[in-house]
C-alpha cells in the first residue's frame, strides 16, 4: 500500500466533483490555504492527496469548494475503508487494488465500478481522518487550538469556521431513481438496490424495514377488518386473536433479521470489520493519550460523566415522565367533561365534543415529544459521551423511555385503572390517526412546501448571476447547500416503534390499528422517498450491517405486548365467568398463561436463525479462507 501511494498522481484530466466544502464568509485566507493545501497533499505529508477546486460565483466569494478524486485514489481509498465487493465467482469479499482484476465488473477504465456514494463515503472518510501535525492552532484563528492527531475538519466546524461538507446529488441518477421509486403509484417492491446504491446502506435498510413492516401488517389488517366490523365478542375469538397479536409479533421480527442478512451480505456490508471508533466532535477535555492507540486526544473522567448522568440526566427525565403524567391527568379531566356535555345535550354536536379532548391529547404529546427530543440532545451532549456509539445509546434510551410513556400512558391508564374498553377504543383510535397526521404534515409535506419556495427564490438569483463558471452547477450548489439537513433515521424509527406499540399492545380492544397504519405506511413510503429526493441534502452513506439497536426495542414491545394482551383477555367477561369464586385463581391463570406464551415466543424466536443457511455457509467458507491465508503466511 504504501508503494502504490508514492506514485500516485492527484491530477486528474476530468476533474467530478463528488463533495462540496461551504466555509464560512470571510475566512481568512491563510486558513484557506493551510486547509487547501492539506486536503491535496500527498498522504506520507499528512494530506488526504484530494482533488478540489474553488466555485467562484460573480460577487467574487470563494468559500465554496467542490472535492474531487482521482479513479486510482478512489480505488485504494476503497480498500482503506474496507468496502465489499463481489467477485467473478460471485462470492463476496473485502476489496483490495491488488487484486482488483478479481472484482466482477472491474476493469482500470471503468470509473463506475465504484458507486457515487461510495466515492462520497470515501472522501467524507479522508476528510474527517485530516489530522493535526506539529500545529498547535488554525493558522489565522489562534482560539482554534490543534494537537496531534486531532481531526482538522471537526475543529473546523466546532469552531464555525466550516459550516457544512455534503455530498451533491447526481441529477441524472436521481430523476430515474424518482422514476422508479414514486414517480407513479403501484403496488409493488421498492427498489431497494438502487436506493442502497444512490443513499447508502443506512437509509435502504430503513426502507427495506417500512416495507417489510407494511406487509407484515397486512394479515393483521385482514384480520382485523371483520373482527371490528362483525364486533365479534366470543371468547374463542378474542383469544385467538391476541394468540395470533402474539406469534405475528414474534415471527415478523425474527423474518426480518433473516431478510436483513440477506440484503446487506448483498451489499457486501455484513462482511465489513468494524473499525475502530474515534472520539466524536463534541467530545472534550485535557489532553491525554489513548491507551489502546497510543494518540494523544481529549481525556475525560468516567466518574465525572456518572455523576452528570445519575445527578442531572436522571433526575431530569424522572421530572419530564412525572410532567407527562401531570398532562394526561388532566387529558382525563377534559374527557370528563366532555361525556358530561354529552349527557346534558345529546346533540350532533356534544358527540363530537367526545373525540375533541383525545385530539387536543394528542396534538400535546407530539409537541412534547419534539420539545424533549432536543432536551435529551442537550443532556446527552453534555454528559460528553467520546463515542458516537455511546452517544446514540444514551440518546435512544431517553427517547424512547419518555416517548413510550407519554404516547401510551393514558392508554394502560385507561384499560387497567378505569376499566373503560370503549374509551380506550376510542382515545386509540384517536392517538393514532391523529399522531400519524400530524407527522406526515411536519416531516414531509410542510417541508417540502418550504423547500418549492425556496427553490423558486433562488432560480432567480441564480439566473442573474454572469460567470465563467459552468451556470448548472452554480446553480446545483446554490440549491443544495441551502436544503435542509437530514439527520438520520432515528425519527422514522421512532415513528415505526410507537406505530408498532399502537397496532401490538392493545389489538384485541381496536383491531383497526393493523389498517391504518397500513394505510399510513404506504402513504409514508412516498412522502418519505419525496422528502429523501427532493426536499433534503444528499446524505453520506454510512455502511451498517441491521437496523442496529432499533432491533431490540421492537422485540422489548413485543414483550410487553404479549403482557398487556393476556391481562386484556384475563380482563374480559366470558373469561371472568370461569372464575366466579376465586379471583386470586384468576390471577394464577392469566400469569401461567402469560408466562407460557413468553416462553413458547422465546423458543420461536431460538428456533428461527438470525441468517439462512446458504448466508451461513458463505460467511464460514470466508472464515476458513482467511484462517488457510494466515497459515500460509
Amino acid at each position: 500500500m504504501a508503494e502504490t501511494w508514492s506514485f500516485l498522481d492527484t491530477s486528474e484530466p476530468d476533474f467530478r466533483p463528488l463533495v462540496v466544502i461551504e466555509l464560512a464568509k470571510g475566512t481568512k485566507k491563510e486558513t484557506i490555504e493551510w486547509f487547501t493545501k492539506r486536503i491535496v497533499d500527498k498522504k506520507a505529508n499528512g494530506g488526504a492527496q484530494l482533488l478540489i477546486k474553488p466555485l467562484v460565483t460573480e460577487n467574487g466569494d470563494e468559500n465554496i469548494y467542490l472535492v474531487g478524486a482521482s479513479h486510482l485514489r478512489l480505488l485504494l481509498g476503497a480498500e482503506t475503508v474496507g468496502l465489499v465487493k463481489e467477485c467473478n465467482d460471485n462470492s463476496m469479499r473485502t476489496f483490495t487494488y491488488s487484486s482488483r482484476k478479481t472484482f466482477k465488473d472491474f476493469a482500470d477504465d471503468n470509473h463506475n465500478f465504484l458507486t457515487m456514494s461510495e466515492c462520497q463515503y470515501i472522501i467524507k472518510h479522508e476528510l474527517e481522518n485530516l489530522r493535526a501535525k506539529d500545529e498547535k492552532m488554525i493558522p489565522g484563528y489562534p482560539q482554534a487550538k490543534l494537537y496531534p492527531g486531532k481531526s482538522v475538519v471537526r475543529r473546523l466546524l466546532t469552531n464555525g469556521i466550516l459550516v457544512q461538507i455534503f455530498p451533491l446529488h447526481d441529477r441524472e441518477e436521481l430523476k430515474k431513481l424518482r422514476h422508479t421509486w414514486y414517480g407513479r403509484v403501484k403496488i409493488g417492491y421498492q427498489p431497494l438496490d438502487e436506493i442502497r446504491c444512490y443513499f447508502g446502506e443506512t437509509i435502504a435498510l430503513y426502507f427495506g424495514f417500512l416495507e417489510y413492516f407494511t406487509f407484515a401488517l397486512v394479515p393483521m389488517a385482514v384480520i382485523g377488518i371483520p373482527y371490528y366490523v362483525f364486533a365479534w365478542e366470543d371468547y374463542d375469538k378474542y383469544v385467538m386473536f391476541a394468540t395470533f397479536n402474539l406469534l405475528w409479533s414474534t415471527v415478523i421480527l425474527e423474518v426480518w433479521k433473516r431478510i436483513c442478512a440477506v440484503m446487506t451480505y448483498r451489499w457486501g456490508t455484513l462482511l465489513m470489520k468494524r473499525q475502530f471508533e474515534e472520539p466524536r466532535p463534541g467530545f472534550h477535555g485535557a489532553l491525554g493519550v489513548n491507551p489502546v492507540t497510543g494518540r494523544e486526544e481529549p481525556v475525560y473522567s468516567s466518574i465525572k460523566r456518572q455523576l452528570r448522568i445519575y445527578l442531572v440526566s436522571v433526575p431530569f427525565v424522572c421530572l419530564c415522565l412525572y410532567f407527562s403524567l401531570y398532562v394526561m391527568m388532566i387529558y382525563f379531566d377534559l374527557e370528563q367533561w366532555a361525556m358530561d356535555y354529552h349527557e346534558e345535550n345529546k346533540s350532533n354536536f356534544s358527540s363530537l365534543m367526545l373525540f375533541v379532548p383525545s385530539i387536543i391529547y394528542a396534538v400535546v404529546i407530539e409537541i412534547m415529544n419534539r420539545i424533549y427530543r432536543y432536551a435529551a440532545e442537550f443532556l446527552t451532549s453534555w454528559e460528553n459521551h467520546r463515542l458516537e456509539s455511546s452517544y446514540q445509546n444514551h440518546l435512544i434510551l431517553k427517547v424512547l423511555v419518555f416517548n413510550f410513556l407519554n404516547c401510551f400512558a393514558s392508554l394502560f391508564y385507561i384499560a387497567f385503572v378505569m376499566f373503560d374498553m370503549k374509551l380506550l377504543r376510542q382515545s386509540l383510535a384517536t392517538l393514532l390517526i391523529t399522531s400519524q397526521i400530524l407527522n406526515q404534515f411536519a416531516e414531509s409535506l410542510l417541508p417540502y412546501w418550504l423547500q418549492k419556495r425556496h427553490v423558486k427564490k433562488m432560480k432567480k438569483h441564480v439566473h442573474s448571476l454572469k460567470t465563467d463558471t459552468d451556470l448548472s452547477l452554480v446553480k446545483q450548489v446554490s440549491l443544495e447547500k441551502e436544503m435542509g439537513t437530514y439527520f438520520g433515521t432515528f425519527d422514522d424509527y421512532l415513528e415505526l416503534f410507537l406505530q408498532f406499540g399502537y397496532v401490538s399492545l392493545f389489538s384485541c380492544v381496536y383491531p383497526l390499528a393493523a389498517v391504518f397504519a397500513v394505510l399510513n405506511n404506504v402513504t409514508e413510503i412516498y412522502s418519505d422517498a419525496l422528502k429523501m429526493c427532493r426536499v433534503y441534502k444528499r446524505p453520506f452513506a454510512e455502511p451498517t450491517a441491521n437496523i442496529g439497536v432499533w432491533q431490540l426495542a421492537f422485540e422489548t414491545m413485543s414483550v410487553i405486548s404479549v403482557v398487556t394482551n393476556c391481562i386484556l383477555i384475563g380482563m374480559s367477561p366470558q373469561v371472568n365467568a370461569l372464575f366466579p369464586d376465586s379471583k386470586m385463581d384468576l390471577v394464577l391463570t392469566v400469569a401461567l398463561v402469560e408466562h407460557l406464551l413468553l416462553a413458547i415466543k422465546f423458543v420461536m424466536a431460538f428456533v428461527i436463525p438470525d441468517k439462512p443457511r446458504d448466508i451461513q455457509i458463505k460467511l464460514a467458507k470466508l472464515e476458513f479462507e482467511s484462517l488457510e491465508a494466515l497459515k500460509q503466511q
